[in-house]
């Protein structure tokens, strides 16, 4: 097993008598998608603003890509990209000039930025924008933008507070789709958000309440510990329902319009199941019903509520 490119250990941030961060521990494999997920104030930008060296913590350790971030916080900043949850693009500037200006910060100028550019202009469908101020770039394009910034100098860890806050679903969608994009090219990207859905585009989940870690797994494996499972109907005639009964197991039901089951996960047993009645019975529609990972969360608290207190 490789090791982590990011962990802390006993990470905790005290603002007087808050405490915004309390002792988090927590590994982040290289190449993944780590979502950090939490409603507002419950410590995710605190927390990130310390892993790239913006804010030292009280107590704990961090190391980001093998760099002590508490000893050496300036280091590090060659080593990421980040993107706030407000887009640093300096108003009064085109994009063109802020991709000079930030290319400049790395180092990056002639041939080699025309390059690179290039290639993130055309990905990021920024040329009709490219020569227009900032300011009034619609907040998708700012987005895209700020994510296509945050990448020019090929980081091997990419932070993003909050990227698709303020945006409309679709161009979540999209920008969703840029970040995979990423991870598949070999970066590590850690990535916090409110928006509880947008986890299944994870390959890990954190959740933390009022600072402290409160879950920690694959999105699957959240749903299967802290969720009612997978709703599956299946709906055709009723001649038929008693053999696709049958044939997805004794826990399946009948319904007014088929049969009916639920499952922990839709491991690759259920999906050959079904696959077969859809291929013996034609007419069977089949609908799955995924459990909510903001029902998930919900029961994450409950669960944790419900819990004894640790011994002192």
């Amino acid at each position: 097993m490789m090791d982590p490119i990011i962990r802390t250990r006993g990470l905790t941030k005290r603002f007087g008598d808050f405490t915004a961060v309390d002792e988090l521990a927590i590994d982040v494999a290289p190449g993944t998608i780590f979502a950090f997920l939490g409603a507002n104030g419950s410590g995710k930008s605190t927390t990130i603003r310390m892993l790239i060296g913006l804010l030292r913590p009280t107590a704990g350790a961090i190391e980001v890509d093998g760099i002590d971030v508490v000893r050496q916080p300036r280091r590090v900043r060659d080593h990421i990209g980040y993107m706030g949850q407000k887009v640093s693009l300096y108003q009064g500037l085109t994009l063109r000039e802020n991709v000079e200006f930030y290319a400049g910060l790395y180092g990056l100028a002639g041939a080699e930025l025309e390059r690179r550019w290039g290639a993130l202009r055309e990905r990021f469908a920024l040329a009709e924008a490219e020569r227009e101020k900032t300011e009034e770039l619609p907040a998708a394009i700012r987005q895209r933008a700020g994510l296509a910034l945050s990448t020019m100098h090929r980081p091997r860890v990419l932070f993003l507070d909050e990227p698709t806050a303020g945006v409309d679903v679709r161009s979540r969608g999209v920008f969703w789709e840029l970040i995979q994009d990423e991870a598949e090219g070999g970066s590590t990207v850690f990535v916090t958000t409110h928006f509880m859905e947008e986890a299944d585009y994870c390959d890990w989940v954190c959740f933390i309440h009022a600072g402290r870690l409160v879950a920690d797994a694959a999105p699957e494996e959240l749903r299967r510990r802290y969720s009612a499972g997978y709703r599956i109907e299946v709906a055709l005639p009723e001649g038929e329902r008693a053999a696709v009964g049958a044939a997805l197991g004794r826990e399946a039901t009948t319904t007014p319009t088929g049969v009916a089951l639920v499952v922990d996960t839709l491991g690759p047993d259920v999906l050959a199941a079904l696959d077969r009645v859809v291929g013996r019975h034609p007419a069977a529609r089949v609908r799955i019903e995924q459990p909510q990972m903001t029902d998930v969360f919900r029961r994450v608290l409950a669960a944790r509520e419900a819990a004894p207190p640790a011994a002192g």
